[in-house]
């Protein structure tokens, strides 16, 4: 089980559920990133895990699993260069990236 520090926030996973509802023709690919700490095997076992809990989370607010594909990184793929608290904060992830129609865009107006 994951501790609570390790589950991603659901907000993200709230707005981007609706709108990827929107453009079924989507794949989403969900990014599972972590801060420089630890080993390196560590960390890709952390950013898979974190991958993971969000596919978890889109697939219970009805997004298909066979549209969510899960990759993960270590420490190599930094959101924000640093080596103070809120750096690793930042780093500590999941990011989208999707293909085919934008998911973040929505449907066209």
């Amino acid at each position: 089980m994951m501790s609570a520090s390790a589950v991603p926030s659901r907000q993200p996973c709230k707005k981007t559920s609706p709108t990827s509802k929107r453009t079924p023709e989507a794949r989403i690919t969900i990014e599972g990133n972590c801060d420089e700490r630890g080993t390196e095997e560590y960390n890709l076992g952390l950013g898979q895990r974190r991958a993971e809990v969000v596919k978890e989370v889109l697939t219970a607010q009805g997004i298909p699993a066979d549209r969510l594909n899960t990759i993960r990184y270590g420490k190599d793929r930094p959101f924000v260069v640093g080596h103070n608290e809120d750096a690793r904060r930042m780093n500590r992830r999941a990011h989208f990236a999707s293909a085919g129609p934008s998911v973040a865009s929505g449907p066209p107006q």
